[in-house]
């Protein structure tokens, strides 16, 4: 079973080659070095890879994103959360499907499942929902050419 730690692992593992400029994050889903693969931890592993690609657009900064005006006219030291321009923003941070930032009092409500709880969850989901989008005409042409090419070589048919 999974936890917090290995994710949080996974997390720094894969965003700090991607801050180096490397474009692969490679073991989602693997546990156990590699020798299990754990459909919890592939969803989990799937989110974290969405949240590092997330930082790797960065933070843009301009008149819009520093507001400048705004801050003058709420006043330093007053309430900036309920300001439209807080509001307007605060998507702009990551949206994580998994990780739950609410309350304990919300959490605790809702069953207090965990991370990896609600990870497997999505897992069956997507297993007993999922339908994939077809292949081309063109691309099925091209894979079934390959199959028999494959198999007259192999004398197999």
């Amino acid at each position: 079973m999974c936890d917090a730690q290995s994710g949080h692992e996974k997390t720094l593992t894969g965003l700090l080659p991607a801050l180096a400029g490397a474009n692969l994050i490679y073991g989602l889903g693997m546990i156990e070095m590699g020798m299990t693969i754990d459909y919890g931890q592939l969803v989990m592993d799937n989110e974290f890879a969405r949240m590092i690609k997330h930082t790797l657009q960065g933070i843009p900064v301009n008149d819009e994103t520093l507001a400048v005006d705004v801050i003058r006219e709420v006043g330093i030291g007053k309430d900036f959360l309920s300001h439209e321009t807080t509001f307007n923003h605060m998507r702009s941070q990551s949206q994580p499907e998994l990780i739950d930032r609410r309350t304990r009092e919300d959490w605790l409500a809702d069953g207090s499942k965990d991370l990896y709880q609600r990870a497997l969850e999505k897992a069956k989901h997507i297993l007993e929902t999922h339908e994939p989008d077809p292949l081309s005409p063109e691309a099925s042409t091209t894979i079934r050419s390959i199959v028999e090419d494959a198999e007259a070589e192999l004398g197999v048919s």
